[in-house]
C-alpha cells in the first residue's frame, strides 16, 4: 500500500506537471495558427473584393493590344515598301 502511494505522489510531482507544460506548448501553438489561418482569411476576402473588376480589364487590355497590333503592322507594311528588297541590297557595296 506505500508503494501505492509512493507511485500516486510521483504521478501527481512529476508526469502530471510534464504532461499539463505540454499540452499547454502544443494549444500555444494552435492558438497561433488559428490567428494565422485567420488572418489568411480576412486577407483572402479583401483581395477577392479587388479582383472583381479583373475581367473588365483584361477586356480593355485586348483591346489596347489589338489596335498596337494594327498599328504595328501598318506601320511594318509601310517600313517594307521604304526599304530595299533582299536580291538589291546585296548587289550594293
Amino acid at each position: 500500500m506505500t508503494l501505492w502511494w509512493i507511485g500516486n505522489a510521483i504521478l501527481l510531482l512529476v508526469v502530471f506537471p510534464v504532461v499539463v507544460a505540454l499540452l499547454n506548448r502544443v494549444l500555444a501553438a494552435v492558438e497561433r495558427i488559428r490567428w494565422a489561418a485567420d488572418d489568411i482569411l480576412a486577407d483572402g476576402v479583401r483581395l477577392a473584393g479587388r479582383l472583381e473588376p479583373v475581367p473588365e480589364l483584361l477586356a480593355t487590355t485586348d483591346a489596347t493590344v489589338a489596335q498596337v497590333a494594327t498599328g504595328a503592322t501598318r506601320y511594318a507594311g509601310s517600313v517594307a515598301t521604304l526599304l530595299p528588297s533582299a536580291p538589291e541590297r546585296e548587289g550594293t557595296p
